[in-house]
């Protein structure tokens, strides 16, 4: 088994036992205030999206991006969420059956191998890539995904510049990755670095913001067609 192979199974594991709360607990994320619903709205206007428009939800988890995504595409849109672990797409299945969204479709993969749809408007991903894997070479094939002039956003958390490395590891462990070591891993490689640099890299007009004093950012571009 490879690095790569163990650290998913170890999110599998860590987003099984967080499912049944997540859509609490996720609202304390990283600490109790952070402005967590108005950055995912930040995500979703990056997206530029119309009625109808197809958008991918990458580790989509419970489905907490799907309603603004609704109000955006409209019922002749169309919803496909990604996640790796089987009890969080329990719980979005249930969101989209109790808020009877009938073009949502739920997919259980793997984001860096993930086979798109054709036509895809939009790919988004919300507080999940830094902790997947080679999430450059994710971002990368989710924009060759794209349509002409289709748009990509990504959004998740990280460490501001010089931030002290006990506050670094106190921030990690509330952002929730993994054990001990896989926290100094997250530290060392910082992964928002190869994300920013798949977004320059991959799309076209790639923009890239730093949100609430640089623990968060936003990368989003449009693909290259």
């Amino acid at each position: 088994m490879t690095e790569a192979d163990r650290t998913r199974e170890r999110l599998v594991e860590t987003y099984r036992r967080k499912a049944a709360h997540y859509d609490v607990t996720s609202r304390l994320s990283p600490v109790p205030g952070y402005p967590q619903h108005g950055q995912r709205l930040l995500a979703v206007r990056a997206l530029r999206l119309r009625a109808g428009a197809t958008v991918v939800d990458l580790a989509c988890g419970t489905g907490l991006n799907f309603a603004q995504l609704e109000r955006a595409i409209g019922p002749r849109g169309r919803i496909v969420g990604v996640d790796l672990t089987d009890a969080m797409l329990e719980r979005a299945e249930r969101r989209v059956e109790a808020a009877g969204w009938r073009n949502v479709r739920l997919v259980q993969a793997d984001a860096a191998g993930f086979d798109f749809p054709t036509g895809v408007d939009a790919v988004l991903s919300t507080y999940a890539l830094t902790q997947v894997p080679g999430c450059g070479a994710v971002v990368a094939h989710a924009a060759t995904a794209l349509r002409p002039g289709g748009r990509l956003a990504v959004l998740d958390l990280k460490l501001p510049a010089a931030t002290p490395g006990w506050l670094s590891r106190l921030g990690v462990a509330a952002v929730g990755v993994g054990s001990s070591a896989s926290l100094d891993e997250w530290i060392a490689h910082r992964p928002w670095e190869e994300i920013r640099a798949a977004v320059r890299s991959s799309l076209v007009e790639p923009a890239w913001a730093e949100l609430c004093f640089g623990t968060a950012f936003l990368g989003s571009g449009t693909g290259r067609g």
